[in-house]
């Protein structure tokens, strides 16, 4: 009976720490670095990880087996509660299967050979089993795509990368040019090698003219690993800065990244911002960014002068010119008149959830919650001061970022709003530092958020909703 109730335990065990894992595993793309240094919440892998496994080791080589099952019933609690608060939780994708389906394959064997519950063995074996798996996989998922590209000579591609803004530059680009060809592009924020291998395989139909990609990355190579696969037509490289400084380190770096698009083997033209303080006599790379001027910024929308033209979009910020003015060359070189751009412009709806307008009960809503970066953040700043009525900001801040960056935001969060509701844990210290006592607010369950604003907000406030995090961050 007693065997029974150990592998039992054992297996439970392996199940709930096997879970804590997957999931953190899964936030941080599988990269095992980034769970161990750059999680912003440590401890949690200290609390659901390190201590209950500790403990139940600790028990087996005490020879005190019969009091695993109380650990294990204590730490399914704790895990539990854990769990229920999470906003973003483990997606069951094919990887996470096979990797628990190994997990129950090496825990039998340990057992079996061994004659004991041993905990690290099964761990580190399904891990690096499915890391095997998961490499011969992609290698095959990988070819396929390449083959696809390859077979379709006629396609135009046209790569995208940026810190930021890659995203609306992408869509933008993709509503100009649909104005005369069959356009697709990769879909949501889709812009990782293996995000785009399976967008090739699955979504890129046969009859697109004109393919669209966006590029992200968080180390160097990211960007020249898709370029080689996708080997672009035609590149944009947006606002160029400390996006990912925590794993860049240096702008350079992020630079040197970024320009990686570069390299591509079919390129016949690259246009790059002055952001990313370029000097190059390449004839296929044209800068841009100081032919833009006259930004004209408003709730209603943004107007620019670019190249003796003059363009409106009824979209919000005014760093969005950048982001239209590359699609615009873009769409120019390759054929579209510029009457059918001003046009498309008009036409042009906002992102959702990048400085999204939306009015409800009488109050104006702005929805930048997936703009993570310091010169959008501000620049949604200076859009809010811009509305007479009340102000209210709700934010994380930023992540991946030094906290120099954010006190810029926290001081410039206390001139132009007045309340200020910070969401989490990993920013409040450095707010609290730099605005006013009597309009922060701390909110660190994002779940009473709907009831909170109900309380705190009235007809005729403006409520800015700027930058996101999920709650492991």
């Amino acid at each position: 009976m007693n065997s029974v109730m150990n592998i039992v335990s054992y297996l439970v065990f392996l199940v709930l720490l096997g879970y804590y894992f997957i999931t953190t595993a899964q936030w941080y793309s599988y990269k095992l670095n980034r769970v161990i240094f750059h999680h912003t919440k440590a401890w949690w892998n200290i609390a659901y990880f390190l201590v209950p496994f500790a403990a139940y080791e600790a028990l087996n080589f005490a020879r005190l087996n019969y009091l695993q099952p109380l650990v294990v019933v204590l730490y399914a609690i704790a895990l539990f509660l854990w769990y229920r608060d999470l906003d973003k939780p483990l997606v069951w994708t094919g990887r996470v299967k096979r990797f628990f389906i190994a997990l129950f394959i090496f825990a039998f064997v340990t057992f079996f050979a061994t004659k004991s519950t041993l905990l690290v063995l099964p761990l580190i074996a399904a891990w690096l089993a499915s890391l095997a798996i998961e490499k011969l996989l992609f290698i095959g998922y990988k070819n396929r795509a390449q083959e696809k590209l390859e077979s379709r000579g006629d396609l135009i591609v046209v790569g995208v990368t940026a810190s930021y803004g890659k995203t609306s530059m992408k869509n933008f680009i993709a509503h100009l040019l649909s104005k005369k060809y069959r356009v697709y592009a990769t879909p949501r924020s889709v812009n990782t090698l293996g995000g785009i291998v399976k967008d090739i395989n699955v979504d890129l139909s046969d009859d697109a003219q004109v393919y669209v990609v966006e590029m992200g990355a968080r180390e160097a190579g990211d960007i020249y690993d898709i370029t080689s696969l996708v080997n672009p037509h035609y590149a944009v490289v947006g606002t160029i800065g400390p996006a990912h400084i925590e794993y860049f380190k240096t702008l350079e770096r992020i630079r040197n990244t970024k320009m990686e698009i570069i390299k591509s083997n079919r390129l016949k033209k690259a246009w790059v911002h002055i952001s990313a303080n370029v000097k190059s006599t390449n004839p296929k790379i044209e800068l841009f960014g100081h032919d833009i001027k006259d930004i004209k910024s408003t709730l209603d929308g943004v107007c620019f002068s670019l190249d003796n033209n003059y363009y409106c979009a009824n979209i919000l910020g005014d760093f969005n010119a950048i982001n239209l003015a590359a699609a615009i060359k873009v769409a120019k070189e390759l054929g579209v008149e510029d009457e059918q751009i001003k046009v498309a412009l008009q036409e042009l709806k906002p992102i959702e959830h990048r400085l999204q307008k939306i009015e409800a009960g009488g109050k104006i809503i702005i929805d930048d919650s997936f703009n993570g970066n310091i010169d959008g953040m501000l620049s949604a700043f200076e859009l809010a001061a811009t509305y007479n009525g009340r102000k209210v900001v709700i934010t994380p801040g930023l992540v991946e970022v030094d906290d120099k960056l954010n006190i810029d935001v926290a001081k410039k969060a206390n001139e132009v709003f007045d309340l200020v509701v910070v969401t989490g844990e990993l920013n409040y210290p450095i707010f609290k530092e730099y605005v006013d006592n009597s309009k922060l607010i701390h909110l660190k369950d994002k779940s009473n958020l709907e009831s909170f604003l109900a309380k705190n907000t009235k007809t005729g406030d403006l409520i800015l909703f700027a930058n996101d995090a999920p709650s492991f961050i």
